[in-house]
């Protein structure tokens, strides 16, 4: 595993997956011995400490242009959103254009987007980046289909991540890839991560994309609901567990949150689905059931008002 550095680079874009592989080559020490782990190297353009973007000074381990070609190149985002073109970032992406083709499996996270795209390595494919960039990427290479909505995306031997800390929804994915579930599993608890956010789950869950309520009966209430997606969470049911009338409860609700109680449930239940769907072998009427909805058909209907396909199609979409 190479990972490319570069002034302005994220730490954490580093640190963060980074810290996954090196928890995998621990847990095949501790279970495996002898069982060939992750070669993890930093390098930079000219072998040069680079300054991150918090300030932290990184100190790599090669020249980039000594680095030979690995089985996985790791490109990490930064500079406050799209990558600062620069002496470091040209190198990186000069390396990429000559190399790539020999490279097994290519990753980027956040912004390292932009670097892959202008190696040519996005084009004609799916690909995703931060939120606040995904405009940005779409518009400057039209040739790439950016999903904003996915914490990561697999395209053939290409994978894109959405920002920062989704580098390690998609560090974990790749030791599941590659050592087993068991192992991204033992890894995610020591690191107190959930294992794992789906590829297809939107970067923002129901709860960010609105708001948090002020009050503290309503903002338990918001998370009891996320938590009990298959319980009876009508207005009346709802309005029962904050203490207030169903009308104070509808108005308070809709104040606080920006969307009304019925819709922030739909939308709680929709991204239950979807994740279970992505992240589990369950069948459909237990998925149904387990997200709240009455009938399989009735999560059927929700996909394709909302999605614009069935949850079969979704699932093997994602899969």
């Amino acid at each position: 595993m190479l990972v490319p550095l570069y002034d302005g680079v994220e730490a954490l874009d580093v640190t963060g997956p980074v810290g996954v592989l090196a928890g995998a080559n621990a847990y095949l020490s501790a279970t495996a011995p002898g069982q060939t782990g992750y070669r993890i190297a930093t390098a930079s353009p000219g072998g040069a400490a680079v300054v991150s973007l918090s300030g932290v000074m990184l100190l790599p381990d090669l020249d980039l242009a000594a680095a030979g070609v690995p089985h996985t190149v790791l490109v990490p985002g930064g500079a406050a959103g799209v990558p600062d073109p620069g002496a470091g970032r040209s190198g990186v992406v000069s390396w990429l254009k000559q190399n790539a083709a020999d490279v097994e499996r290519i990753v980027s996270v956040c912004t390292g987007a932009f670097l892959l795209a202008e190696a040519g390595l996005l084009a004609g494919k799916r690909a995703t980046t931060h939120w606040s960039s995904a405009e940005e990427l779409a518009q400057r290479h039209p040739d790439v289909a950016v999903e904003p909505d996915s914490i990561f995306i697999r395209d053939g031997e290409v994978y894109t991540s959405a920002g920062v800390t989704a580098g390690i929804d998609l560090a974990l994915a790749l030791v599941e890839e590659d050592v087993g579930r068991d192992a991204a599993l033992a890894i995610a608890r020591h690191m107190v991560v959930f294992l794992r956010r789906a590829g297809g789950q939107a970067q923002f869950s129901t709860q960010l994309q609105g708001q948090f309520a002020q009050r503290q009966e309503l903002r338990d209430l918001q998370q009891w609901i996320a938590e009990h997606p298959d319980a009876d969470l009508s207005v009346d049911a709802l309005a029962r567990r904050a203490n207030l009338s169903a009308r104070q409860f509808t108005r308070a609700f809709a104040e606080e949150t920006g969307v009304t109680p019925g819709r922030y449930v739909a939308n709680t239940r929709l991204e239950t689905a979807r994740r279970l769907l992505e992240d589990t072998d369950d069948d459909v009427v237990h998925v149904a059931a387990a997200s709240g909805y009455a009938t399989a058909e009735a999560m059927r209907r929700a996909f394709q008002r909302t999605l614009g396909t069935s949850p079969t199609d979704y699932r093997a979409r994602r899969a």
